[in-house]
């Protein structure tokens, strides 16, 4: 089913959705991290990949249940919100199972380990997809008509 209304969303708008998911991420963890690690903790660079149980849970449990269930109930995180995308169902267009979010958030590793190759490949597939959106099953999509109205020159 082809669908007029819509565009995958390519490339830079996905790194730019990233980014802003990436700084809202941090700004609600860090202050937890540091009010049980200390000031000290966020200075520090030679301290461990993970400081703690609360480290790995703020820092890795919480942001991927918080995309999952992002994904499950709006379709987007905030950032692919602030770009008007969703994430769907690359076969029907609907919205992505449990499973497929599941699947999704856990295939981004394979998509990352490779020197972030399954995240650049969003540059070069027709249905702009990253791996991990191959392994899922989805793509993010978006309407081509985002502003309020058409832009109208002459009369109107």
């Amino acid at each position: 089913m082809i669908s007029p209304d819509l565009e995958y969303v390519g490339f830079w708008p996905r790194v730019g959705a990233t980014i802003i998911d990436t700084i809202l991420i941090w700004i609600v963890t860090t202050p937890f991290l540091i009010a049980v690690y200390g000031k000290s903790w966020a200075m520090s660079l030679d301290r461990p990949f993970i400081s703690g149980p609360a480290e790995f849970l703020l820092s890795w449990v919480f942001p991927a249940i918080a995309t999952v269930i992002f994904w499950q109930r709006r379709q987007a995180t905030p950032g692919k919100m602030a770009i008007s995308a969703r994430v769907v169902d690359a076969e029907t267009g609907a919205p992505l199972t449990v499973g497929q979010c599941i699947g999704r958030y856990l295939a981004y590793f394979a998509s990352v380990l490779p020197l972030c190759l399954g995240l650049i490949w969003v540059a070069f597939d027709p249905r702009r997809q990253a791996w991990h959106d191959k392994l899922a099953g989805s793509v993010v999509v978006r309407s081509k008509q985002r502003g309020p109205e058409p832009v109208k020159f002459g009369r109107v």
